[in-house]
Parts: structure tokens; C-alpha cells; sequence
């Protein structure tokens, strides 16, 4: 079983939402997303998403794009993201790992390569955030082949024919976004958003159904989780992580919001 559907199985059994916490490869520290990665293990993250930076991102809010653009101006590139992947690892960092990004640095790399790569260095899942289901015929074999969860982004926007297309081909999680636009920039959970994510449950009533952007507070994590399966937190903490950068109680500040988010999905 997939680190994935193992942590997502256990925290239904509790009646728990998932604590899904990204951060950018590379940011603030260039040779330290290891040990951030452990620190939010740590602090009780179910999920963590890595970003692997991009010189044109899509969906990234303003937070987000200046991470990964200090990232690569840190020498940060796809190999070494596995290699902070498989640090962690060694570092005995358990929870399930995915991997965030655009699909041009994938196909760069080779799709089978990096899909071996990535599993190899620990990771379980991948959101290649402009890969749509109904496009991925050439991706998800290879992922599936290699073990690698392919998780796909719904919107609001969403039809119901890409619903149905996401369902059939969903693994991991589905990634909810919670509203039109890009990451970071509203603080709101929109009032249609439990609508949506049942009409997502009707097309992939196995697959957990997880929701981001604008998340930052425990009280938006417990309203997420009082109907979805798991909130997504990542401007919120990439900003706390810039904005801390030189401050030695970075990582502890880092794991007293991390936790305080996580309580608030029990």
C-alpha cells in the first residue's frame, strides 16, 4: 500500500482531516529542506508537498513564485530536490512526500527517469499541476509503473466531464482548489466549496479529497476537514519560513504552527 492511501486510511479510522503542509524546495535554506521537511513531520504534517521550482509557474500565488525564484537563484534543480527527498528519508521522516510542480522540468529530466528517481528517493505521489487527465496517456503509465500516485487539481470551474475523467484516474488524493485564481491571495473559505467537493466525491467516492489555496489558520483547517478529507496550508508557511529566515527559532516557530494547524483536523 502507498504511503498515501496507508496514512489517509488511518486517519479516517480516527475521524481525523489531514495536515497536508507544502514549502518550496530550496527556500529559505538552499541546502535545507531536509531538515524542514523534518521539522514539519515533526509537528504532526499527515502529507508533505515539496516544490520543485520553476522559472514560470502557473497556479503560484506572489509568495510562492518569489520562493521558487530564490530557489533557483540557490542552484536548486530537480536531482537535488530527490536528493533533500532522500535525506529526509534517512532522516527518518515516514509521512507521505509528494512532489509539486510544473510538467517542462519532468519532461527535461525524462518522464520514466523521473519517476524512478522519485521513488526511489522516497517520494509517493506528484501533482504536475498542468497535467490534465485528459492529456496524461503519456505520464501516468510511466508513474503508474513506477509507483509514483499521480494526484490531479480540480476547481470551481471544473465540469462534471472532468470530474469523471479525474475520478477514473485519481491516486493519492484529489487537490480541491478552493477557489478561482492563484495560491495565496484570498483568506476566505468560499460558501460553495462543500458543494464542490461532494460533487468531486460523486466522480472519485474513493479517493480522499484534499483542499487548498487561502488556507492559513486553524480555524479555516477545521472548517475544510469538517467536510473534506484534508486541508492544504502553503503560502501561509512558505511566508513564515521567508520571513524567519535568519532567525535561529525558525524551525521551532515553523512546528508551533504546524501543530496548532493540525489540531485543528481532530
Amino acid at each position: 500500500m502507498n504511503r498515501l492511501d496507508a496514512r489517509f486510511a488511518e486517519l479516517k479510522s480516527r475521524g481525523e482531516g489531514a495536515l497536508v503542509a507544502f514549502v518550496t524546495a530550496g527556500d529559505p535554506y538552499p541546502g535545507g529542506t531536509a531538515e524542514v521537511v523534518c521539522a514539519l513531520a515533526e509537528a504532526g504534517a499527515d502529507v508533505i508537498e515539496i516544490g520543485v521550482p520553476f522559472s514560470d509557474p502557473l497556479a503560484d500565488g506572489p509568495t510562492i513564485q518569489a520562493a521558487s525564484f530564490r530557489a533557483l537563484q540557490g542552484g536548486m534543480t530537480p536531482p537535488k530536490v530527490l536528493d533533500a527527498v532522500h535525506e529526509a528519508r534517512a532522516r527518518g521522516v515516514t509521512v507521505p512526500i509528494v512532489l509539486m510542480g510544473a510538467y517542462n522540468p519532468v519532461l527535461q529530466y525524462g518522464l520514466e527517469k523521473f519517476a524512478q528517481d522519485a521513488v526511489a528517493a522516497g517520494a509517493d505521489g506528484a501533482i504536475i499541476t498542468d497535467v490534465i487527465p485528459e492529456e496524461a496517456d503519456t505520464w501516468k503509465p510511466i508513474a503508474d509503473a513506477a509507483g509514483l500516485a499521480t494526484i490531479f487539481l480540480l476547481a470551481p470551474t471544473s465540469t462534471p466531464e472532468r470530474m469523471a475523467a479525474v475520478g477514473k484516474l485519481a491516486a493519492g488524493f484529489v487537490y480541491c482548489v478552493s477557489m478561482t485564481g492563484i495560491t495565496g491571495t484570498k483568506e476566505v473559505v468560499p460558501s460553495e466549496l462543500p458543494g464542490l467537493v461532494a460533487a468531486i466525491r460523486e466522480h472519485a467516492a474513493s479517493t480522499p479529497v484534499c483542499v487548498g489555496f487561502g488556507i492559513k489558520t486553524p480555524e479555516q483547517v477545521a472548517a475544510i476537514c469538517a467536510f473534506a478529507d484534508g486541508a492544504v496550508v502553503g503560502s501561509s508557511l512558505v511566508q513564515l519560513l521567508d520571513t524567519n529566515r535568519d532567525n535561529p527559532d525558525a524551525l521551532t516557530l515553523v512546528k508551533d504552527y504546524i501543530a496548532a494547524l493540525k489540531a485543528a483536523t481532530r
